[in-house]
């Protein structure tokens, strides 16, 4: 039986839920041989109908909003499309990543239905700023320690897989990435360290309620493995918090 998911949020047009890593949103292609979706089992769980505003790839965990109605979700949806919702992820990177950046690299789509070639390259910025790192006296790759950073993220455009191919191609790959990293650092992690996924986390967001205008500032919390992780580097004092704060009316932005 599948665990209950983590309800950070509920009101009577939306709820907040912590999405665990692994887990597809919905049905879809990638599907073959999934038995469990986000989607399905927060309905069930709720006994309510959900409507996705947004979307975390499978392997990412963290904060995840739905509608609870249709024209609740077409708000929503139309916040995230316009950048007015304000997002901030983790990140766990090889390297020792840089202090603070605005990476701005066009990207072509990610769709898998036609080569990437062919897709257009659209605008794509992602703020990043370094919080912590750590030296492990260990040979991982060619040299004879390894480093790593904690990384904080805020995309301010929102394409697929914009903050993995974002900090892949600054030079910082996340662990855990098997499509934009390195399959030396990810095993590592995953033999040596418990973390056999991708160390990305959807941690904050921010926006104006779509029916009553009040500004809600939601907060979640890393899963077990991210949170021994974080305990084990000496990075406890970076680890979010479950949170949601209401204050009145104010336009949401998506500069930290």
């Amino acid at each position: 039986m599948i665990e209950a998911l983590p309800i950070l949020h509920h009101d009577d047009h939306l709820i907040a839920v912590h999405k665990p890593a692994g887990m597809l949103v919905h049905r879809s292609a990638l599907a073959r041989g999934e038995r469990h979706f986000l989607l399905q089992t927060l309905r069930d769980q709720i006994g309510q109908r959900v409507y996705p505003v947004h979307r975390l790839d499978r392997p990412t965990s963290g904060l995840m909003v739905f509608a609870l109605d249709p024209e609740v979700a077409g708000r929503l949806a139309d916040a995230f499309a316009t950048q007015r919702v304000a997002k901030r992820y983790l990140a766990v990177v090889r390297g020792q990543g840089p202090e603070a950046e605005r990476l701005d690299y066009a990207l072509r789509d990610e769709d898998g239905r036609r080569p990437k070639a062919e897709m257009p390259a659209r605008e794509a910025r992602t703020e990043v700023r370094r919080l912590d790192s750590v030296e492990l006296p260990v040979r991982v790759d060619r040299y004879p320690s390894a480093r790593y950073s904690l990384m904080e993220a805020r995309p301010l455009t929102g394409r697929r897989h914009q903050i993995r191919r974002h900090l892949s191609r600054r030079g910082y790959p996340i662990i855990g990435d098997a499509k934009h990293g390195k399959g030396v650092h990810n095993r590592f992690f995953a033999e040596q360290l418990d973390c056999p996924r991708l160390l990305l986390a959807a941690v904050g967001l921010d926006f104006e309620h779509p029916v009553d205008g009040r500004r809600l500032t939601l907060g979640c919390a890393l899963d077990a493995p991210m949170t021994a992780l974080f305990q084990r580097f000496g990075w406890s004092a970076h680890l979010p918090d479950n949170r949601r704060g209401i204050s009145p009316s104010a336009p949401a932005t998506t500069s930290p």
